[in-house]
């Protein structure tokens, strides 16, 4: 069994290695839309040293009317496909980069963390990366994960670590064609 402290190391890990990536390569500024992290992803990362070159900052966008506010996100996606969902979330990756005009690169993060989830979509969560290309923006990451965690904190943990390692994962393979993966991917 992994106990909490083992996710808080882990989430820890991947933002200290998210920022040395960053620190290493060259001008890759990121913005970030969290739901069921509630800003743990950002936060995660401004512990490292000299982040704010390269962070952004993070919308936390927990409501459907935030969403919408601040992200442009339609209520009627919400209602059609709900705020925990594929599509929501690959909106809110690339609209809080086009409302991000520093930003090179982009990441969200929406999902059921529980308690009192739907059965089918309890520990479930939805990310995306983007990137800024040309005059537009892009996909290029999308993915449904299983989380492993049960408790609610060590899934926010997990869930935030693995929208970390995503974004290093993006970042590097800038080169490659868009990756989408709607079968369930445990992080």
């Amino acid at each position: 069994m992994v106990e909490a402290n083992d996710f808080r190391n882990e989430l820890e890990q991947a933002a200290r290695e998210l920022g040395a990536f960053l620190l290493e390569s060259a001008q890759v500024p990121v913005v970030f839309a969290e739901s069921c992290t509630g800003g743990l992803v950002a936060a995660s990362l401004t512990c490292v040293p000299g982040i704010s070159q390269f962070l952004c900052g993070s919308a936390v966008t927990y409501r459907a009317a935030t969403k919408e506010q601040w992200l442009g996100i339609s209520i009627s996606m919400l209602e059609q496909f709900s705020a925990e969902s594929m599509i929501v979330s690959e909106s809110m990756a690339l609209n809080v980069l086009e409302r991000t005009p520093e930003a090179h690169w982009s990441a969200s993060i929406t999902g059921h963390l529980g308690p009192n989830a739907p059965e089918e979509r309890d520990g479930i969560v939805f990310i995306a990366v983007a990137r800024r290309i040309d005059a537009g923006c892009r996909l290029v990451i999308s993915r449904q994960i299983s989380l492993s965690a049960s408790d609610r904190v060590e899934r926010q943990y997990e869930a935030a670590r693995i929208v970390l390692n995503a974004t290093r994962e993006a970042i590097a393979k800038t080169s490659l064609p868009l990756e989408t993966s709607a079968e369930p991917v445990v992080g």
